[in-house]
C-alpha cells in the first residue's frame, strides 16, 4: 500500500491531517486540532505561529498511532502535501526559527488605512491600477499589505529587516521552512497559486516582480523562491518540538515535501477540474468559486479576481482561474451560534430552516468584512431588513444560507459575463455542504444543478494528488484515463426561474443599502452635544 500523508490548515481555524491511499483515493486515517484565532481590536485576526506548528506535529503524532492501530506501517507514506489559508501573513526570524509577530489573517481588516494610502498614488486613484500585472485589485485582502503593515508597525520585523534576518511566508512557506528544518537549513519556498495572492507576483512571468515590491517597498531578499505546485521542495528532519516524541524518532524522516497548493487551487485539482469552463465553489469560513480558464489568464471586467491555479510540475504549464471570493459563508452561521446566541451547534442552522422553509421576506447581507466579489466594497456593512412582527429566529436561519447562495448566485453571474459561456453545473465542496437544505437553495438560486461528492476532503485530495503526481515521487497518475473515481450527490432546481430571479432582485436591493455604510456621522457624546466620529468597523445594522 502506498500512502500520502497530508497536512492541511482549514478556514475554520483548525489544523487537520489526511491519510490517502495513493491507487484507490480513499481516506485511511485522519487527525484534526482546533488552533485559537485572536481578535486584539475590531477588524483584527490573528493566529499563533507556535500554536500552528505544534498542532502540525501534534497531527502528526496522532496520525502515526491511528495507522499503526490499523496495521499500517508508517514506513508507507511516501510524499508529504501542504495546503493553506493563502493570504494569511507571517514573519520570522531566521536565525532563531521564532516568529516576529502572529499571523494575520486573511479576512483581516487593520490595512485598510495602508489601502487607501496606496490607492491614494495609483494614476486616478484607481484601485485595479496593479491588475494587469496581479490579477488583483489593491485591497486588504492580500499579502502585501499585510507584511507592508508588519514592516510598519512591529519594531521586532523592522529591526530583523534591517539586520537581514527576517523570512516572509504565507502558511505554507511557515510549514515547510519548519518541517525540513527550520533555521538548520529549512527550505524557504512557496508554490505558484499561494505567490499569486500575495499582489507581488507577475501571474505573467510566473515569478516575484521588482516593480510590484517597489510599489509596495517590499524587500525582495525576504520573499521565498516560488515553485511549482508539484514538485519536491525538501525531506521531513526530525523534529525537536519539545512534544513530538514520534516526529523526534523520525518517524517521517526523508520522506518528500512534494504538494503545495492554496486551499482553493487544492480543492479544484480535487474536484479534478482540469479543463478549460470547469467551475467548483468550497463553503468555507468564506465562499470561493473557482472557474479554470486554461493556460492563458482572463482578465475579468465585472469584479472577480484571476489568478494562478496549479502549475503541476517544473515544466508543466500554469494554468489559471477567475476566482470570486466572498469573505463570509460559514462565518455567518458562526456569528449567529457565538454572537447571538441562536443556536448552540452549527448543524441546528439547517434544522430551524427548514422548519420555515422561507424567509418570509427577510433578506440577511453579511459584510462583516465589506463585500469582496464584486464589489470589492470596504465600506459596506452587515445588514438584516425585511423584517415584522412575524419574523422569528427561523426566518432569520433561512436568511443566512440564502445569504450564502445569492453571494454565490452574484459571483457566477460575473463569471459567465466574463467567460462568455455560461456555467452548466456546479461543483461544490468544503464544510458548509453537508447541509442538503443549503444545496438544494443552493441549485434553486443558480438555477442549474448542484453536484456534491460524497467525500468531502476534496481540498486533501487535491494536494494528495500533487504531492503524489510529482518527479521522484510518482505514486499518483493525473492522467486523464487514471484519475480516481469519485462519487456524488447532484441537486436539481425545484423552483420556477421567475420565482428565483425575484428573490435575487430583493438580494441585490439589500446589497445596496449595506453599501457605503461605515462613514462620519453625528454622534452623542454624553455630554449633551454631539461630535463627528467615524462608526467602528464590523459595525452591524438592523433596517425595518
Amino acid at each position: 500500500m502506498k500512502l500520502l500523508i497530508f497536512l492541511f490548515l482549514l478556514l475554520m481555524s483548525c489544523v487537520s491531517l489526511q491519510v490517502f491511499n495513493a491507487k484507490t483515493a480513499e481516506l485511511i486515517s485522519h487527525h484534526q486540532v482546533e488552533i485559537n484565532q485572536s481578535f486584539p481590536k475590531e477588524g483584527w485576526v490573528e493566529e499563533d505561529p507556535r500554536e500552528i506548528m505544534q498542532s502540525v506535529h501534534e497531527c502528526i503524532e496522532r496520525t502515526c498511532e491511528k495507522l499503526c492501530k490499523l496495521n499500517i506501517d508508517v514506513s508507507n507514506i511516501k510524499a508529504v502535501g501542504v495546503t493553506n489559508q493563502r493570504e494569511t501573513t507571517l514573519v520570522w526570524d531566521k536565525d532563531t526559527g521564532e516568529p516576529l509577530y502572529n499571523a494575520i489573517v486573511w479576512l483581516d481588516l487593520r490595512t485598510q488605512s495602508t489601502v487607501e494610502r496606496l490607492i491614494n498614488k495609483a494614476p486616478g486613484r484607481n484601485k485595479n491600477h496593479l491588475r494587469h500585472k496581479t490579477g488583483l485589485p489593491i485591497s486588504t485582502y492580500f499579502s502585501a499589505v499585510k507584511l507592508r503593515w508588519l514592516l510598519d508597525n512591529v519594531d521586532e520585523v523592522h529591526e530583523a529587516f534591517l539586520s537581514q534576518r527576517a523570512m516572509f511566508g504565507t502558511v505554507d512557506s511557515w510549514i515547510i521552512w519548519c518541517l525540513t528544518g527550520g533555521k538548520n537549513g529549512g527550505v524557504h519556498c512557496t508554490d505558484v497559486s499561494n505567490a499569486s495572492r500575495t499582489m507581488l507576483f507577475n501571474i505573467h512571468t510566473m515569478d516575484w516582480d521588482p516593480e510590484l515590491c517597489r510599489y509596495f517597498d517590499i524587500p525582495m531578499e525576504i520573499l521565498p523562491s516560488v515553485r511549482s505546485s508539484s514538485e519536491i521542495y525538501g525531506w521531513m528532519v526530525s523534529s525537536d518540538t519539545p512534544h513530538s516524541t514520534l516526529c523526534k524518532s523520525g518517524s517521517l524522516a526523508g520522506v518528500p515535501i512534494s504538494g503545495c497548493l492554496g486551499d482553493q487551487s487544492a480543492a479544484l485539482v480535487g474536484q479534478m477540474c482540469f479543463n478549460e469552463g470547469q467551475a467548483k465553489n468550497t463553503y468555507g469560513t468564506g465562499c470561493f468559486l473557482l472557474r479554470n480558464t486554461g493556460t492563458k489568464p482572463v482578465i475579468s471586467d465585472h469584479g472577480l479576481l484571476t489568478t494562478v491555479a496549479y502549475k503541476l510540475g517544473k515544466d508543466e504549464p500554469a494554468c489559471y482561474a477567475l476566482e470570486g471570493s466572498v469573505a463570509i459563508a460559514g462565518a455567518v452561521v458562526r456569528w449567529l451560534k457565538d454572537n447571538m446566541g441562536m443556536v448552540q451547534s452549527s448543524s441546528e442552522i439547517e434544522k430551524l430552516a427548514a422548519a420555515v422553509g422561507t424567509s418570509y421576506g427577510c433578506y440577511f447581507v453579511p459584510a462583516f468584512s465589506g463585500l469582496y466579489a464584486p464589489y470589492w466594497e470596504p465600506s459596506a456593512r452587515g445588514i438584516i431588513c425585511g423584517l415584522t412582527q412575524f419574523t422569528n429566529r427561523n426566518h432569520l436561519a433561512f436568511a443566512a444560507l440564502e445569504a450564502v447562495c445569492f453571494q454565490t448566485r452574484e459571483i457566477l453571474d460575473a463569471m459567465n459575463q466574463d467567460s462568455g459561456v455560461p456555467l452548466t453545473q456546479l461543483k461544490v465542496d468544503g464544510g458548509m455542504t453537508s447541509n442538503r437544505l443549503l444545496m438544494q437553495l443552493q441549485a434553486d438560486i443558480l438555477c442549474i444543478p448542484v453536484v456534491r461528492p460524497t467525500m468531502s476532503e476534496t481540498t486533501a485530495l487535491g494536494v494528495a494528488m500533487a504531492a503524489g503526481a510529482a518527479e521522484g515521487v510518482g505514486v499518483w497518475s493525473l492522467s486523464p484515463g487514471q484519475l480516481p473515481h469519485v462519487t456524488s450527490e447532484r441537486y436539481e432546481p425545484q423552483i420556477n426561474p421567475e420565482e428565483s430571479e425575484y428573490r435575487f432582485a430583493r438580494w441585490k436591493k439589500a446589497v445596496q443599502k449595506a453599501m457605503n455604510w461605515e462613514t462620519t456621522e453625528p454622534c452623542y457624546n454624553g455630554s449633551g452635544n454631539y461630535s463627528c466620529m467615524p462608526l467602528p468597523r464590523k459595525s452591524f445594522r438592523i433596517l425595518f
